[in-house]
């Protein structure tokens, strides 16, 4: 304990700057969430402030930032509609974060290892392109929706794509000229001159950012009105102005709805699509950690229900482990899950008391954060370098990048998967069994495990064998050989007496019917049990 303790100590000045960036970017995306979803504009910032205060704690993912969910805005929405009650969504809410700690107690996490790496960079890539599409209206002063920021599309990419071509015949000189400045901020305090100053790293540069746009908008207002930004292009957050008020935001759930049908199985949706963007989101996060640390998933889907049956009880939005949120805690240089912890401390505190001084932070200064997160995840040195590692690796990448842009979050990881796995098949198709020929004598070696997949290659090998001629057929290197292959490597027995093949068998168990081909002339029933 004493260790831990010092471990997180030790990284404490490092997580409360990241926690600083990390709740400037949360706040309007609580927001536009809860609004996008149909649902109480305040139970966004509940469940952000439930994912950091509660889930870091229980997480065991050390940069992984929770929160509601864009992906998951459409089923809210439909979810409220179809139930005609929020606080009977919030029971389906409920149970579905019960499903969910179950499933981690039944190591449903496991499947998280079966994302291949080019997919999940892929999906980092992807988003990356996402966020800097979607920022670029509130870098011009265009566009007040926040919520399609992280959304995946989810409005589709034609929309998203037209707002963007929109936003640069709309431009605002004011929220252009605060953007352009954030962005040069960021970076000079992204440069390694500022790394080495012991002082000046101190002060995070998305602080930074956001007092110079307040400070300008402020200055506007005042002397160049031309120049100031509407209200809409501000963060809009409720003012609650006392504890007391904050309790009066709480809502419970309608338990008298139990025995509705309909939200059991909204539960499910919930639980099953809450629980698949979180594996996802933690396995990329865990791509980008620095110390390379991996996350317990089963443990992850644990904490994950733990938070949505809070968000439940309290009247909050679904919650996941979130990308966007997440990167941005790595790129301002976060270590532990202390900054996520208090970024939801932040949360809390700022509604019920700052909301007032929040709301003068101009939408353009959060989207230069943004727009530098988003270049980091997709830098195009990203595509080359997988070029590089071969077509294999470069495809499933490329292929998964463009689905989840032109469809949403899971469509193009399942294209991107099936991609993968199509070249692991292919991969493991040639891979199995090799033929290599010196004159008249062949050698073929059978590889790892050798599939019914594989017997049309076998028969491929088997037809270059030339009359008159002396082979090895190799099997100790194979740990598994299908029943289809070893009928086909009968059949070929047989068939090379007549064509004076002389065939050695090499690498087969003693009992094996083969043996008994390859010695004697007997029955083909004999090897096959026909």
């Amino acid at each position: 304990m004493k260790t831990q303790v010092q471990y997180y100590l030790g990284h404490l000045r490092h997580d409360f700057s990241a926690s600083i960036v990390v709740f400037l970017v949360a706040l309007p995306l609580c927001l536009g969430i809860a609004l996008a979803s149909g649902a109480p504009l305040f139970s966004g910032i509940i469940s952000g402030m439930v994912g950091g205060v509660i889930v870091s704690w229980f997480s065991r993912s050390q940069l992984s930032v929770s929160g509601p969910a864009a992906g998951l805005t459409v089923i809210v929405f439909t979810a409220i509609e179809t139930l005609g009650d929020f606080n009977i969504f919030l029971l389906s809410l409920t149970i579905a974060g019960v499903l969910q700690f179950f499933m981690g107690v039944f190591r449903a996490g496991s499947i998280a290892a079966f994302f291949p790496a080019a997919v999940i960079k892929g999906m980092l890539a992807a988003i990356g392109m996402i966020l800097i599409i979607k920022q670029i209206p509130h870098a011009t002063g265009y566009d007040a929706s926040y919520v399609g920021d992280e959304s995946y599309m989810q409005e589709t990419a034609r929309s998203s794509f037209f707002e963007l071509s929109q936003s640069l015949h709309g431009v605002s000189q004011g929220a252009t000229l605060i953007s352009i400045v954030s962005i040069i901020i960021l970076i000079i305090w992204d440069s390694g001159w500022i790394r080495r100053n012991a002082w000046l790293r101190v002060i995070p540069g998305p602080l930074l950012a956001v007092i110079w746009g307040v400070g300008f908008n402020q200055w506007a207002l005042l002397h160049a009105p031309e120049w100031s930004l509407n209200i809409r292009h501000l963060v809009s957050l409720p003012e609650l102005g006392s504890t007391r008020n904050f309790l009066h935001q709480l809502q419970l759930p309608d338990f008298t709805a139990i025995t509705n049908p309909k939200i059991y199985s909204i539960a499910l949706t919930l639980a099953i699509v809450a629980s698949l963007e979180t594996l996802l989101s933690v396995e990329a996060v865990d791509k980008l950690d620095p110390h390379k640390r991996v996350s317990p998933t089963n443990h992850e889907l644990r904490a994950q229900g733990l938070g949505n049956i809070i968000c439940g009880m309290l009247g909050g939005l679904p919650l996941t482990a979130v990308i966007v949120r997440s990167a941005a805690n790595v790129n301002a240089g976060g270590q532990t899950r202390i900054s996520s912890f208090f970024h939801g401390v932040l949360l809390a505190v700022s509604v019920v008391f700052f909301a007032h001084y929040l709301n003068l932070i101009p939408l353009a200064c959060l989207a230069a954060i943004l727009l530098q997160t988003g270049y980091k995840l997709a830098k195009p040195m990203m595509f080359f370098e997988f070029y590089r590692k071969g077509i294999s690796q470069f495809v499933p990448f490329t292929i998964t990048v463009f689905a989840i842009l032109f469809t949403d979050l899971l469509e193009g990881i399942a294209i991107g998967m099936a991609c993968g796995i199509f070249f692991v098949l292919w991969s493991d198709f040639h891979s199995a069994m090799t033929l290599t020929q010196h004159g008249s004598h062949y050698l073929l070696r059978l590889h790892k495990d050798v599939s019914f997949l594989n017997k049309a290659l076998l028969r491929k090998h088997l037809a270059h064998i030339k009359d008159d001629s002396v082979m090895i057929i190799d099997g100790s290197r194979a740990l598994f050989i299908d029943q289809d292959i070893m009928e086909t490597i009968a059949d070929f027995l047989v068939a090379a007496r007549d064509r004076n093949i002389e065939v050695d068998l090499q690498g087969f168990a003693t009992d094996s019917p083969l043996l008994r081909i390859s010695s004697s002339p007997t029955d083909l029933a004999l090897a096959t049990g026909h």
